[in-house]
């Protein structure tokens, strides 16, 4: 790997043990997975991930100018998906379904022209099949022909399947027809059979979420993929987890980007029932998941911080924990709003490109094929930064 990294950085002896196996480019094993999260060593955790991804992207920080759609809260999961605060049944209070052009006024926010990506996900609603997605993709390219829609998770694919008696591969390619361009990487939760039992029974089983994501790179249809960690799971688990996605990126080379999500425990039933409502994910294993996945996934190109569902305070600080890539502008964020998130609905330009200059990165808008488009130069860093206070702790 270029350039050094110094090892007596590393106070913990097996992730030292770890580092030496990514600085000699050779794959961690379950055992070092394990290591990444359970290690008391956040800072040298930190600084070996934050050394990996800059010999890859340097201090580029990219985001996109993208907005976020969801067509339909209605699900039939609503009772056994219980993680899910979203989510309503089709009489329930609060429950919605757009018409066409509701869809397209809420996307008229792009009609300033500086938006390029659509992420378009909802529920399992019924009335929500391949005839209603492709109208919407149809009249969404014919307004917006520059923006790219990144819309439907694998587990809205296959509902979608299921309820018009598709194979998957018919519906995809139907879906690309009317102006699908990638997938979002939603409805992975964590694929541990027992995790899945507990959180989201009868939703997706972790073998068809990874067949879906399978068939679309196969079409040459890029997707991204998730964790859902911070309710039930073991460390083992997640360990679990990324070495599938691991395996099938080795496969197909078809992920774009890895983004790991953290349980928001308000308003749903396993918030409820954990008596964690009100408590989230700590800092520690925010900025622990991003560090792990960055050093677990070494096929993988780009490590993405979700600002909405960490807040922004920490997802600068993942600028220096291995992460590339920041959730971008938004618009107006309603799904994990409705789980307790307290963080903006959308953020402006200048609030991105200053979150990134002061944890001293250099900003860059990015297509959704992480191609940059443009970068903005880099400014000073503040001094009150959670990023350049932890930076500062870790030389």
């Amino acid at each position: 790997m270029a350039g050094a990294f110094d090892l007596s950085r590393i106070s913990d002896a097996s992730l030292r043990r770890a580092g030496e196996k990514v600085l000699a480019g050779v794959r961690l094993d379950d055992d070092d997975g394990l290591t990444l999260f359970q290690t008391p060593d956040l800072l040298g955790l930190g600084a070996l991930a934050d050394h990996v991804n800059s010999a890859k992207h340097g201090k580029i920080v990219t985001f996109a100018a993208n907005q976020h759609i969801n067509p339909t809260n209605v699900c039939y999961l609503r009772k056994t998906c219980v993680f899910c605060s979203f989510a309503r049944l089709p009489k329930e209070e609060g429950a919605y379904h757009y018409t066409l052009e509701q869809v397209f006024e809420e996307a008229s926010a792009a009609d300033n022209g500086l938006t390029r990506e659509f992420h378009i996900v909802g529920g399992l609603d019924m009335k929500a099949g391949l005839q209603y997605y492709s109208d919407v993709f149809r009249g969404l390219k014919q307004r917006h022909p520059h923006v790219h829609i990144k819309a439907l998770t694998a587990v809205e694919i296959a509902h979608i399947a299921r309820i018009e008696k598709m194979p998957i591969i018919d519906v995809l390619t139907a879906l690309r027809e009317a102006g699908l361009d990638t997938l979002p990487g939603g409805g992975a939760e964590v694929f541990g059979k027992g995790v899945r039992m507990a959180i989201a029974d009868r939703k997706l089983a972790a073998e068809d979420w990874i067949a879906v994501h399978r068939a679309a790179h196969g079409l040459g249809i890029r997707t991204n993929c998730t964790m859902l960690y911070g309710h039930v799971e073991t460390l083992e688990d997640r360990v679990e987890h990324l070495g599938i996605l691991r395996s099938l990126q080795d496969e197909t080379g078809g992920f774009l980007a890895y983004i790991p999500l953290a349980y928001h425990p308000d308003n749903n039933a396993l918030g409820v029932e954990l008596g964690r409502e009100g408590t989230a994910t700590t800092g520690f294993d925010d900025l622990r998941n991003v560090a792990a996945g960055r050093l677990f996934l070494d096929n993988f190109d780009h490590v993405k911080t979700h600002w909405i569902m960490v807040t922004p305070f920490l997802s600068q600080t993942a600028l220096s924990f291995g992460v590339n890539d920041l959730e971008g502008t938004v618009v107006r964020e309603k799904i994990y709003h409705e789980a307790g998130a307290h963080t903006p609905q959308g953020m402006t330009l200048d609030e991105i490109l200053k979150l990134i200059r002061d944890a001293g990165k250099i900003p860059a808008e990015r297509d959704s094929f992480y191609n940059v488009l443009r970068t903005f130069g880099a400014e000073p860093a503040t001094a009150a930064t959670g990023a350049a206070a932890v930076a500062a702790a870790a030389a």
